[in-house]
């Protein structure tokens, strides 16, 4: 599936993806975090990246790679 665009929709709390077969997609943030171990830091970068970067969001959800996107993060973290 190619994607064309992604949003991030404040009033649902997804990532909306239209495909180039005109069809809309829409991952829900919370079911798509839900069983994901974050750090207070992660989920904070995880939340900048569904608004800013709502396309690399929905890359990492449909491709199961959230969980490993997450740990990168916390591996950032400077104490």
């Amino acid at each position: 599936m190619k994607f064309i665009y992604a949003t991030y929709n404040q009033y649902y709390n997804s990532i909306d993806v239209t495909t180039f077969d005109n069809m809309l997609l829409r991952i829900d943030c919370n079911k798509a975090e839900n069983g994901l171990r974050t750090t207070p830091n992660s989920q904070c970068a995880l939340n900048a990246l569904a608004i800013d970067e709502p396309m690399e969001y929905a890359r990492l959800v449909l491709d199961g790679e959230m969980q490993a996107w997450i740990n990168a993060e916390d591996s950032l973290e400077v104490w």
